[in-house]
C-alpha cells in the first residue's frame, strides 16, 4: 500500500517539480542578449545574488498588476477633490458611478477591473510611457538613455493633439510640444521657465519601472532615471518619484522572512532618506506615518485621507500650495494613505488608492505595480483567487509605431514577453552598469554591494 501510494501521488509530484526548476533553468539560460558578454563572475562578499529567471513572472505580475489597479483607479480618477470624499461604504455601490470606455469596458459601480483571457488590457498613461522607456532601452541597447533618445522616443511614438488624443496631460503635455515646436531637450523641459507645471505628478507614473531594472542598487537607478524624470519633473515632483523608483528598486531585496506589510516599511524608510530634511514631500511622508502609527482603528484610512485634506489643501502647511488634483503633493500624501493602511495587501490597497481622491488612478498603479512585482504572476491570480487573467496589451490604445509582438491577435504584445525583454535589459544593466554578472548555470544576477548612500 505505501508503496502503490509513493508511485501513484509522491513520485509524479517530486518529478513535476524537477521538471519545473529545469524548465525556469532552461528558460533562464534561453533568454540571452547577443550583444552581451556573459561571463562569469566569482561570488565574493562584497557581491550578493538576485535570482534570475523568476524576474520573468514578478515583471509579469507588476504590468498585470499594474493594469488592474490602474483602470479600477480610473473608475474615480479626480472626481473627487474635496468633501464629500469616497469612504468604504461607496465601494461596489451599484448606481453610485458610471465609467465608460468605449475601447476597453464600462462600470455602474466601484469594484475591481478585470479583463480576462478573451479580451486585452488597453495601454493607458499609467502605463504606456513606461512601456516606451522599456522599448526604447532594448531598442538603443543602453542602460541610460541620452535626451535625444527620449526625445526621438516621444516624437516617434506620441501623437500630437493635432491629429487625434495623444493621452497626455500637465506636464507631459507641456514637456512633448517643448521638445516639438521649441526644440529644448530634458531636462530644460522640466525647468520651470519653460514648463509651468513641473510640479506636478506626471514622473511619478511614467518611470517607476526603472527600479525594477537596476535591482538592489538604487543608486544605478537614480542614474538611469534621471533624465526620464527630469523630461517632466522638477524639485519636489523629481523627488517623489525618485522616492517610487527607490523603492522598485529595493523590492528586489528585501528581507524575504519579513511580511509583505514589513518589507514595504523597510523600503519606505529607506526611500524617505531620499527627500530633503525641509522638504514638503518629507515632512508629508512623516506626518502620515505618524497619523497611521497613532490610528487605533486601522482600517479607518479616511481619517488619515481628511486630515491631509485639512492640512495641505485647505491649510497649505509644511510648505506645500494646492493647485491642483494633478499636484505631485498631494497625490503623494494620497498614496502614502494607502501604502501604509494597504499594510501590503494587494486588494486593499488598491481600493483605499481608488477611494482616497484626487488623481486616483495614479497612486493604485504605483503600488498595484509595486506589490504585483513582489508577489508575482501566480501571487496577484492568488490575491484575487482568478486564473483567466487576459495577458495580451494593447499599446496602440494610446501609442503609436510600436512592433506587433502578436501579429494573430487583438493587441501588439504580452506581459511574458514584456517581462523577457526586462530581463534582458537587467542583464545589460547589471553588466554594464553595475559592473556585475550574469550567472547562467546558477540562474542568478551577481552584483556588487556598494551599500551606496543615496539619500540628503
Amino acid at each position: 500500500m505505501i508503496e502503490y501510494f509513493l508511485m501513484k501521488f509522491i513520485v509524479p509530484l517530486l518529478l513535476f517539480a524537477c521538471l519545473t526548476v529545469t524548465a525556469s533553468n532552461a528558460l533562464s539560460a534561453t533568454l540571452q542578449d547577443d550583444e552581451l558578454n556573459y561571463q562569469k563572475i566569482e561570488v565574493t562578499p562584497d557581491h550578493f545574488t538576485v535570482p534570475r529567471s523568476e524576474f520573468v513572472k514578478k515583471l509579469h505580475g507588476f504590468w498585470l498588476a499594474q493594469s488592474i489597479a490602474n483602470w479600477t483607479g480610473l473608475i474615480t480618477e479626480t472626481r473627487r477633490n474635496d468633501y464629500p470624499f469616497y469612504t468604504d461604504m461607496d465601494w461596489n455601490n451599484r448606481y453610485q458611478i458610471f465609467f465608460s470606455d468605449d475601447d476597453v469596458f464600462e462600470a455602474n459601480s466601484i469594484n475591481f477591473m478585470f479583463v480576462d483571457d478573451r479580451g486585452v488590457w488597453g495601454a493607458d498613461d499609467d502605463t504606456d510611457i513606461e512601456y516606451m522607456y522599456q522599448h526604447l532601452l532594448d531598442e538603443n541597447n543602453t542602460s541610460i538613455l541620452s535626451a535625444e533618445q527620449i526625445r526621438d522616443g516621444w516624437m516617434r511614438h506620441i501623437h500630437s493633439a493635432e491629429n487625434q488624443d495623444n493621452f497626455l496631460w500637465v506636464s507631459n503635455e507641456n514637456a512633448y510640444y517643448l521638445m516639438r515646436y521649441d526644440g529644448l531637450l530634458p531636462p530644460a523641459t522640466s525647468e520651470p521657465e519653460n514648463n509651468r507645471d513641473f510640479n506636478k505628478i506626471d514622473a511619478q507614473l511614467t518611470t517607476e519601472i526603472f527600479g525594477l531594472l537596476a535591482p538592489g542598487r538604487p543608486d544605478i537607478v537614480l542614474k538611469m532615471a534621471h533624465l526620464p524624470i527630469r523630461t517632466t519633473a522638477k524639485n519636489e515632483a523629481e523627488w517623489i518619484a525618485e522616492f517610487y523608483v527607490i523603492m522598485h528598486s529595493l523590492a528586489s531585496v528585501a528581507d524575504p522572512t519579513l511580511s509583505m506589510k514589513e518589507k514595504l516599511q523597510w523600503m519606505a524608510e529607506k526611500a524617505r532618506t531620499r527627500l530633503p530634511e525641509n522638504s514638503y514631500p518629507a515632512k508629508m511622508y512623516d506626518f502620515i506615518k505618524e497619523d497611521y502609527e497613532n490610528n487605533i482603528d486601522k482600517d479607518d484610512w479616511e481619517k488619515t485621507r481628511d486630515a491631509i485634506y485639512i492640512r495641505y489643501q485647505r491649510v497649505s502647511r509644511d510648505g506645500y500650495f494646492y493647485e491642483s488634483e494633478y499636484d505631485a503633493g498631494i497625490n503623494f500624501a494620497a498614496s502614502l494613505v494607502s501604502l501604509f493602511y494597504g499594510e501590503g495587501d494587494l486588494l486593499k490597497t488598491i481600493k483605499i488608492g481608488t477611494l482616497a481622491g484626487w488623481d486616483s488612478d495614479n497612486p493604485t498603479a504605483t503600488w498595484g505595480g509595486l506589490i504585483g512585482f513582489m508577489l508575482g504572476k501566480n501571487g496577484v491570480e492568488d490575491a484575487f483567487n482568478k486564473k483567466n487573467f487576459s495577458e495580451n496589451y494593447w499599446i496602440g490604445r494610446t501609442r503609436r509605431e510600436f512592433p506587433d509582438h502578436t501579429p494573430d491577435r487583438f493587441g501588439e504584445d504580452t506581459f511574458t514577453m514584456m517581462a523577457e525583454r526586462g530581463m534582458l535589459i537587467i542583464d545589460r544593466v547589471v553588466i554594464e552598469e553595475m559592473g556585475g554578472g550574469v550567472d547562467l548555470e546558477q540562474d542568478r544576477w551577481v552584483i556588487p554591494d556598494k551599500n551606496s548612500s543615496f539619500g540628503n
